[in-house]
């Protein structure tokens, strides 16, 4: 959440300062959140919007200068794909149309940056997913493989594909295909990749997909799989430098809809 999340990014920061970063302004910022009421009344802490854009720029320049860990630079390569979104809109507006408070100029400012990876009308079906992706899932989950169409497989492999490759894709990507293809009495009516930009979108999905497919290849568990699915790939929600715009994103209603297979 967010106070977990502010607590974890003034650790990181503290220890990059100790190898010799200036970052205590930084920190301070961190550590000084901003009491607001949201949408839905009460009271909630929340920052200011440039500090993601300032964390994200001091991983950054700590992995060029060859201070990260190997552990930590995955961290580093999500700060730089969020860089690059935070110039295409500006993270003032990106945080104003997340959380509910914006003006004209900055309403559809969330859908500009999503709108890189999400289609405004859907794509035609071509098979995207490569059989290898379902061997491994059933391999690894002991589902028996079919051989024969029908391909049937378990429903919640629906959930396990948008926790392994949705949302670790890009940030709030799930969420928006959610938003485009919503379930109708229980089922889409068109895949999720489906509604993925020919240019960026659908070219992520298959890079990622490739990853993920390499590394279930590794394992013979799930378990031993997902452990290193969550340090390799973790999902964008559950890193500390998104914690503190997620933790506001919350705020704002949302429907509690069945999830049926991507």
């Amino acid at each position: 959440g967010g106070a977990g999340g502010a607590r974890r990014i003034a650790q990181f920061l503290h220890s990059l300062e100790a190898k010799g970063f200036e970052v205590s302004d930084l920190i301070a910022r961190v550590n000084s959140p901003v009491r607001f009421v949201p949408p839905k009344g009460g009271l909630a802490d929340g920052y200011e919007a440039t500090i993601l854009p300032d964390v994200c720029e001091v991983v950054v320049k700590a992995d060029q200068a060859g201070r990260l860990h190997r552990q930590q630079r995955h961290v580093a390569d999500q700060c730089r794909i969020l860089l690059h979104g935070f110039a295409n809109v500006g993270i003032i507006a990106l945080v104003d149309e997340a959380t509910g408070y914006q003006d004209a100029r900055a309403k559809d400012a969330l859908a500009k940056i999503l709108e890189q990876f999400v289609a405004k009308e859907y794509r035609k079906w071509v098979r995207t997913f490569p059989l290898d992706y379902y061997r491994e899932m059933c391999r690894l989950r002991g589902v028996p493989f079919p051989t024969t169409p029908p391909m049937r497989l378990p429903q919640y492999f629906g959930h396990l594909t948008n926790d392994v490759v949705y949302s670790r894709m890009a940030p709030f990507i799930l969420e928006e295909l959610r938003s485009k293809n919503p379930a109708v009495e229980g089922r889409r009516k068109q895949k999720h990749f489906q509604w993925l930009t020919d240019n960026i979108g659908d070219p992520r999905l298959r890079e990622h997909l490739w990853k993920v497919i390499t590394l279930m290849q590794v394992y013979d568990h799930w378990d031993a799989f997902y452990e290193t699915l969550e340090r390799i790939l973790p999902k964008y929600s559950n890193l500390p430098l998104l914690a503190l715009l997620e933790n506001e994103r919350r705020l704002i209603p949302s429907s509690n809809e069945p999830v049926p297979p991507s």
